[in-house]
């Protein structure tokens, strides 16, 4: 096998013409330089160098090795280049799942302002109900989840970004439209519209109805929150909506604040790593953090 420093070494004779300058550049003895190429010609089987007066010239042989060893040269240099790349942050790839209704207010405005700052960095985005698990199974790089407090789960880290309080929706005429604020109690009778699936955001709900009192008794159950709106409006139940999933409430429904308790959801990053981020993912956190103090709603440190 040929050795590449040898290579190196070779297309240093040939470039200066003799052994001695190519000795003086690469900082060896003219003998070690002549140990080297000899020990090349013993591996390629070929005579690689000729004596021309006082200096040297290459044989067809050497000609071809040279030719390679430029070319493997560039390639070393274009990989400690795109090494130096990826250890800074400047490219690099990600996969991140995220919950649908952190989409519109918090990661399209993370992704374009990430796109700017680190325009090298390739993004895979997918909803997700639970980013979480795939982030611990090595699947994701960095996920978009939700919980209910910071310490509801125990990844090696939780950036905490968004708090997104529920909110009661209710058909036209329900006997609390007239109030500002709903106490979470008054709804323990309530035929329910569930908006969501098992899981994080159902659990943010329940505990918050068990602390008033009750377990609500659906209707209609584990639909989306759009149309959960839709069976509030048709006057079969209310529901309990995240407010970043009521910027765009549905027209015959009435959108009040619930208190005592007033249900949380906490919208956080997760990552496998607790401390040193690769350079792309602290990157992406960044521009995460930004997004979220920019909605205002937010807990990003």
């Amino acid at each position: 096998m040929l050795d590449v420093r040898r290579l190196q070494t070779l297309r240093a004779v040939i470039t200066t013409g003799s052994i001695t300058s190519a000795a003086t550049n690469l900082g060896y003895t003219p003998s070690a330089v002549s140990q080297q190429i000899g020990t090349l010609e013993r591996e390629a089987g070929a005579v690689l160098l000729e004596r021309v007066g006082r200096g040297v010239r290459p044989t067809a042989a050497g000609r071809l090795l040279a030719e390679h060893a430029a070319t493997i040269g560039k390639g070393i240099a274009e990989a400690e280049a795109a090494l130096a790349d990826l250890r800074a942050g400047r490219t690099g790839s990600l996969t991140i799942p995220y919950v649908a209704t952190a989409g519109a207010n918090l990661v399209a405005p993370a992704l374009a302002r990430l796109r700017s700052t680190h325009p090298g960095i390739g993004v895979t985005l997918r909803t997700s109900a639970d980013p979480l698990p795939e982030v611990l199974r090595g699947e994701a790089d960095l996920g978009v989840a939700v919980r209910s407090t910071p310490g509801s789960a125990a990844p090696p880290q939780l950036v905490p970004l968004v708090d997104d309080p529920y909110r009661l929706v209710l058909p036209p005429g329900h006997r609390l439209a007239t109030q500002g604020t709903v106490a979470l109690s008054e709804l323990a009778h309530e035929p329910w519209v569930g908006a969501e699936p098992p899981g994080p955001c159902r659990d943010v709900v329940l505990t918050a109805c068990a602390a008033a009192g009750f377990t609500p008794s659906p209707v209609v159950d584990g639909v989306d929150y759009a149309t959960a709106q839709g069976f509030v409006a048709a006057g079969l139940g209310v529901a309990l909506v995240p407010a970043l999933a009521l910027h765009g409430p549905h027209p015959g429904v009435l959108v009040r604040e619930v208190r005592h308790p007033e249900p949380v959801r906490l919208i956080v990053a997760v990552t496998r790593h607790a401390s040193g981020e690769p350079p792309a993912v602290a990157a992406a956190l960044a521009a995460l953090r930004a997004a979220a103090r920019a909605s205002g709603e937010t807990r990003a440190p």
